[in-house]
Parts: structure tokens; sequence; C-alpha cells
């Protein structure tokens, strides 16, 4: 039988943990508004309370007892937790129904997920068979995360990504089969040459040329001025604690409530616009030779034909 003040200590522990999964809601979710309606009517607050609860059960080789309680929160919630499964603090899960993370998946902390997202394996094989999650992971609504590989730490992945190889640290991967969209990695997932080194190189060869690097500085001090970014301490001192709490926490992981930032662009619309500048130039270039030719020979006769735009490939909408 444990001890009075191991029993506290368990308790205290429990208590901080708490605090802390409810902190993370309204750190994460705008809609968040009162702790009571958080922890009455979230469903991912109540799936991680009985997962924590299960997972200890599980611990202690209470198989049978912890799969029930993980069966009950199923019905409950709509969300489905091995007992098993390791998450560690502050995890979110927002709105939360599909939610699937399997027996030996492993979640590290300040980790988000949407509705829908499956952290699952694509073997029979026993051992580690589900995905590592480092901290700061963003998971898109309806994103599938398959197999025993790692997502590096503050990485993202976008609604309806299906994701099959290791993520960088970093890194935001769309699309079925997932793509990477990174400034610092390849496509392979292989660091690129970091702005440093770049900008040394370009110094060695501009250095031949002074007038040609002084106009090069010119440009960088006016990109750099355009960039400065807003003053934090100004801005905090007309916010509230809690406003500026958030605004920390924003500037730090950037708010990407579906695992993808406002600005990017899918790697094939991408292609498909290159694709199409490539065949409007070319479409240019054909004009041009039926009027020399036209001028050439008049009895040349010179066709119309139907030109593609923008408008005709949906995938750049």
């Amino acid at each position: 039988m444990r001890s009075p003040k191991s029993l506290l200590k368990t308790l205290s522990k429990i208590k901080q943990e708490v605090s802390e999964d409810i902190s993370a809601v309204f750190d994460r979710d705008p809609a968040a508004r009162t702790t009571a309606e958080v922890m009455f009517t979230y469903p991912g607050i109540h799936a991680l309370l009985l997962h924590r609860g299960a997972h200890y059960l599980w611990q202690q080789d209470q198989k049978f007892v912890a799969r029930a309680i993980s069966y009950g929160s199923r019905i409950i919630t709509g969300i489905e937790i091995h007992p098993a499964a390791k998450i560690g603090r502050r995890f979110f899960i927002d709105h939360g129904v599909g939610v699937v993370i399997g027996e030996t998946a492993e979640i590290g902390n300040d980790v988000t997920l949407y509705h829908g997202v499956t952290l699952g394996g694509v073997s029979w094989n026993e051992g580690k068979r589900h995905p590592t999650l480092e901290d700061g992971v963003v998971v898109g609504a309806g994103a599938k995360v398959l197999g025993p590989f790692t997502v590096g730490k503050n990485a993202k992945i976008g609604s309806n990504a299906v994701v099959v190889k290791p993520v960088p640290a970093g890194a935001t991967m769309v699309g079925s089969a997932a793509r990477m969209i990174s400034e610092h990695h390849d496509e392979n997932g292989a660091p690129l040459e970091t702005a440093a080194k770049k900008a040394d190189v370009k110094h060695k060869v501009d250095a031949k040329d002074e007038s040609t690097d002084i106009l090069a500085q010119d440009k960088v001090s006016e990109q750099d001025a355009l960039l400065q970014p807003v003053d934090t301490k100004t801005l905090e001192q007309s916010l509230s604690k809690e406003d500026c709490q958030k605004l920390r926490l924003a500037q730090a992981f950037g708010f990407t409530a579906y695992g993808l930032e406002p600005g990017s662009q899918d790697p094939v619309a991408e292609a498909f616009a290159k694709m199409l500048a490539h065949i409007q130039q070319s479409e240019a270039r054909l004009d041009e030779l039926q009027a020399a030719i036209c001028k050439l020979d008049p009895n040349f006769c010179k066709k119309e034909y139907e030109k593609l735009s923008a408008k005709d490939l949906d995938v750049l909408d």
C-alpha cells in the first residue's frame, strides 16, 4: 500500500498535468473562453485525462481494465488512444472526432492534433509499428502518419496529407503521398546550403567588383529595413497578460491551425504554374514564327489555335 506522502505527491503531479493541459487549450484555441467550458465540453481533454489513467493501469499490468477505459473513452469522445501509447505534456486534440493513436505511438510535449488524424502502422509485426512525434509537432485535420519513423521537432503536416517516411525538424509536409515544402531542405529531406554560406560565397564572388559589392550591400540593407519585425515590447504594453502569452506562443510556433502555413504553395501547383509559363512562352514564340512565315510566303495559311491559360487548370486556383 502506498504511503500518504507518496499519494499526495502523485495527486499533486496529476493536478499540475491537468492544469498544463487546460492551459494548452487556451494557448492554441481562440474559441476557448473559460476553464469550466474546457473541462466539460472539450472531448480532447476528456480523452487525454482518461488515457492518462488507462496508461497508468497498463503500466501496472492491469491490461483489461486499461483497455476497458480506453474503449469507454472512445464511445464518449470519438477519440481512440491505445493505453500503451506514450503522450507528453501539454498535448492538445482539437475537435477530436476520428483521432486514432496506435499502441507504439510516442508523442512529445506541446504537440497538436486535429480531427481525423491517424497515427497508425503499416505492419502486423510486433514491436515498434507507429510513429514518434517530437516536441511542437502540428498535424492537420485528416492527416495520416503511418509507420515506425520520427516526425522532427516543430514539423507541420498539412490537412489530409499521408506521411510514410521520416520528417526533418521544422519541415512542412503536404499532399498524398506527402511532399516536403521547406526553405531548409530539398524534397528528399537533405539540408540545403545555409543562408550564411550563401552570403559568404556571394561576398567572395562580388569582391572583385567593389562597386557591385556596395550596390549589393545597399539592396540587402533595403530588404532588411522592409523585413524589420514589429517592436514586440511596444505591442505587448497594449495587450493583456493572456494576450501577451498567446503572442509569444504564436511567434514561437506560428498559428498554423491545420499544420500548413497560410502562404504555403502545393509543390504540384507550383510545377503546373512553371509548365504553364513555359507553354505560354512557347505559344508567343509560335505566333512570332507564323507572322514571319506569312511575310515570306503570302500563301501561307495562318492558323488560330486555342491557347492554354490558368483558368483551364483548377489546381492553380
